[in-house]
């Protein structure tokens, strides 16, 4: 897509910016090309910078549920930007929001604030060991928890699509302590178990995949987890900073009916702004610093602007119950897809659950990061490219989740439907 006022502003970037981007996959390296730059967004449609509309199913990487710049939303940010934009102090949009996050994910009976999803991920491994007194974490390959060193191994996200996996910078005494294994392999986590005996601090999963892709777990496989976990003494860590409150309103373990020790939230509950939390059990969260001896902190957590408008996203989702429309939307938009590969010839799997969803052109059902690689990432990107000369805004990586919100519903959805269908024939 020639963009001459992107173009220039991504050429300024690079000179002083690494890469001209300030997370990885935004520089387009995994469908080829530059990137556009977007000026504004509005509803189901971002604006870039040479004035061209675009359907979004990016939702700046999910927050973006009730879509863009919505006015409840905005209204909050500024009722609140009237009493100052930080204190350093305890301020009343804390509390609010700590009771909407315990009352709407049951599992939570504590939480902590703070101003990431990796500062979520890395604060809750941390809190799994000083609880546990252990040091041994695992995590699954593919599934991104933040770049955090403990957790940058073997990651989905950015880290994917780049080809590092395995980040320069991370010490091998640090990856020693983290155990990689397949997703959905129940006899690689079982053997895990038995190689390292009572040395397992914890395990952390995105209980629904969306760093390698959108994958869902097989029947049965999130009860394991919890079972093995229980029986072990390992604390159980669903990373839902994609999912939570996206999937359903108290996140996959509501729709699932498992009960995690900790849970990492974020994006969603920032309504756009920058924000993380992490919760669970009280007995856990207890061992935090000022009344235990795990340490976490932050200046900007519990920020009020974050928190105002996250209060107000979290209640416009109560008031709402859109999981019905955007599961409707989701199958909509994975249909038009489907059946347009049907017609062509080209294999497709299109996983999708209610506002989450992927394509991956393979013949192989994807349960995990191995048969994920298998998708035609060439042909991704050739799909990628006529979708946005199109006017359809997808990931920029064969390997991410799209994202839909409640503003698609209507000539959004119709018109991405369209354009998606007219890509895959012109394949």
């Amino acid at each position: 897509m020639s963009s001459p006022l992107s173009d220039s502003l991504f050429a300024r970037a690079k000179e002083l910016i690494p890469g001209g981007v300030n997370s990885p996959v935004r520089a387009f390296r995994s469908v080829g090309g530059a990137p556009f730059f977007v000026k504004a967004a509005r509803g189901a449609y971002l604006v870039t910078a040479d004035d061209r509309e675009l359907v979004d199913f990016v939702c700046t990487w999910g927050p973006a549920i009730h879509g863009h710049n919505h006015p409840r939303i905005k209204a909050a940010i500024a009722a609140a930007l009237e009493n100052g934009t930080s204190f350093g102090t305890p301020n009343p949009y804390e509390v609010e929001m700590a009771g909407l996050i315990t009352r709407l994910v049951p599992s939570i009976r504590k939480v902590r604030m703070c101003s990431s999803g990796t500062e979520a991920t890395m604060s809750a491994i941390r809190l799994a060991r000083g609880f546990t007194k252990r040091d041994k974490i695992v995590k699954f390959s593919g599934c991104y928890h933040g770049h955090s060193d403990s957790l940058l191994i073997k990651a989905g996200s950015g880290a994917l699509t780049h080809g590092h996996p395995d980040s320069a910078g991370v010490p091998a005494s640090f990856a020693a302590e983290t155990i990689v294994l397949p997703y959905n392999d129940r006899a690689a986590l079982a053997a895990a178990f038995a190689a390292f005996p009572g040395q397992i601090a914890g395990i952390i999963v995105e209980p629904y995949c969306g760093n390698v892709g959108f994958i869902m777990p097989d029947p049965g496989y999130l009860a394991y987890l919890r079972e093995i976990t229980a029986q072990h003494g390992t604390v159980l860590i669903f990373d839902e900073v994609m999912t939570g409150f996206r999937i359903a309103l108290g996140g996959v373990q509501q729709r699932e009916n498992i009960v995690p020790d900790l849970t990492c939230l974020g994006k969603i509950i920032g309504g756009g702004l920058p924000v993380g939390a992490f919760g669970g059990r009280a007995d856990i969260m207890d061992h935090l610093a000022p009344l235990g001896p795990v340490y976490q902190a932050g200046t900007l957590s519990g920020n009020p602007l974050a928190m105002a408008a996250g209060i107000a996203q979290l209640r416009l989702l109560e008031e709402l119950n859109p999981y019905g429309l955007l599961d409707r939307l989701g199958r909509q938009l994975a249909d038009a897809v489907v059946a347009a590969c049907r017609t062509k010839g080209i294999p497709v799997q299109a996983p999708q659950c209610g506002s989450m969803f992927s394509f991956f052109f393979t013949p192989t059902p994807v349960r995990d990061y191995a048969t994920a690689l298998t998708g035609d990432a060439k042909l991704f990107g050739r799909f990628f490219h006529a979708c946005l000369a199109g006017g359809v805004y997808l990931a920029p990586s064969a390997y991410e989740a799209g994202f839909l919100s409640t503003a698609h519903d209507g000539p959004a959805i119709d018109r991405a439907c369209e354009v998606m269908a007219n890509a895959i024939h012109g394949l």
